[in-house]
């Protein structure tokens, strides 16, 4: 179900009593339907009185929004479709048949908004929304001359300002992106959108400082967005500012962005201001993470590989690389038991064994068996030294 921020569109279709009177129906009670979400109600309500005046543009108008706020964006448009063969030009059914196709069929939402472009040529909304359609289909060039258009008509709209700019910055025009990013900065300082698009063009253009007061402000904001706090940590590191960098890090981190990238430049930070041990953590930690956790059973299949290779020595080294990477302790299960069994090798099973029973909790029948044999054979768990071969 869609958010009501459409809401006030609905009184749009039915300014015009040239088509017909409610007489039918309460039009107070399809509102508060309306305002309490209540679509499938409002539609029940309407549907009646509908069939028996099938061509009353203000009833097809209620059923098309309901259905469209009820995501049944189809019947929608069967309605909207049925006001615009009374009236062509009726502009807010045109409005909603582009809204629908906008990711549906956006050749369609491009015929249907360059008829509102027609009906309505001073209106900056409408060669926005051309805008962003083009944008949609990759073809920048016309994706600039109707944002160009919009912001012309109203340059005060900032979304015709960060539709504009951001345009820009995909044609490498950063001069002019920042020009407007300025002037709507100065109208709305803690705007959001321009603010990331601010950070965006100072990496960009490698103008790194000028990324950081907009950085700082996301920050202040709460707006932990992946994309343009990766481009503020990075323009930290180019300046040489680790502390920062790392500092942005823990903010991506703190927002649940525990990513090889923000780790690997934390541990580069960390190296530069001499921290070994800090960056190797953080560099271990990435390895885990650049790693699937498929990867596991490839090395446990490989190791089975050199097991039934006779290759013992080689089995045990990809159960070892799979237990240093997932931790999982069936894999010194299996290294004990061929160091026992093949190897013949019993105090390095032994060592193996230990560290299994001291970190396995086995939940499958076939597991608890071994595990008790094993306690039985090689005593209670117990603190142990690392394994050495």
């Amino acid at each position: 179900m869609k958010t009501l921020q459409l809401f006030l569109i609905v009184p749009l279709l039915y300014c015009s009593h040239s088509y017909g009177q409610l007489t039918s129906i309460d039009k107070n009670k399809v509102m508060d339907y309306f305002q309490n979400q209540q679509f499938d109600e409002a539609i029940n309500y309407v549907l009646p009185a509908l069939t028996v005046d099938t061509l009353n543009i203000a009833l097809l108008g209620y059923a098309g929004y309901a259905n469209f706020m009820n995501d049944n964006t189809a019947d929608a448009e069967k309605y909207y479709l049925k006001i615009l063969g009374i009236d062509s030009n009726y502009i807010s059914a045109i409005q909603y048949v582009a809204v629908i196709n906008k990711n549906q069929n956006t050749a369609k939402a491009i015929q249907y908004t360059r008829r509102l472009i027609t009906l309505q040529p001073g209106k900056a909304i409408h060669y926005r929304s051309m805008g962003e359609l083009f944008k949609r289909m990759n073809r920048t060039d016309s994706a600039y001359i109707y944002y160009s258009q919009a912001y012309q008509l109203s340059p005060a709209d900032n979304k015709n300002a960060i539709g504009f700019a951001e345009v820009l910055i995909d044609e490498q025009k950063y001069t002019m992106a920042d020009s407007i990013i300025r002037l709507g900065l100065l109208k709305d300082s803690l705007n959001i959108p321009l603010l990331k698009l601010c950070i965006r063009s100072a990496y960009a253009t490698d103008t790194y400082q000028n990324a950081l007061l907009p950085g700082e402000k996301l920050i202040r904001l709460n707006e932990p967005s992946l994309t343009p706090m990766t481009q503020l940590f990075l323009s930290y590191y180019n300046l040489k500012l680790y502390t920062d960098c790392i500092r942005v890090c823990d903010y991506l981190i703190l927002n649940s962005y525990l990513t090889e990238n923000v780790l690997y430049y934390q541990a580069k930070c960390w190296a530069k201001l001499k921290d070994y041990n800090k960056s190797n953590g953080l560099l271990k930690t990435c390895v885990r993470l650049a790693i699937s956790k498929e990867a596991e059973m490839y090395y446990y299949n490989i190791a089975l590989n050199w097991d039934a290779l006779k290759q013992y020595k080689k089995a045990i080294n990809n159960y070892d690389t799979a237990y240093y990477l997932f931790k999982n302790p069936v894999m010194n299960y299996n290294s004990g038991r061929i160091s026992e069994v093949n190897l013949k090798n019993l105090p390095l099973a032994k060592k193996y064994y230990a560290e299994y029973l001291l970190k396995a909790n086995p939940t499958e029948a076939d597991e608890k068996i071994a595990y008790q044999y094993l306690k039985s054979r090689w005593g209670k768990k117990r603190t142990i030294s690392p394994v050495k071969k």
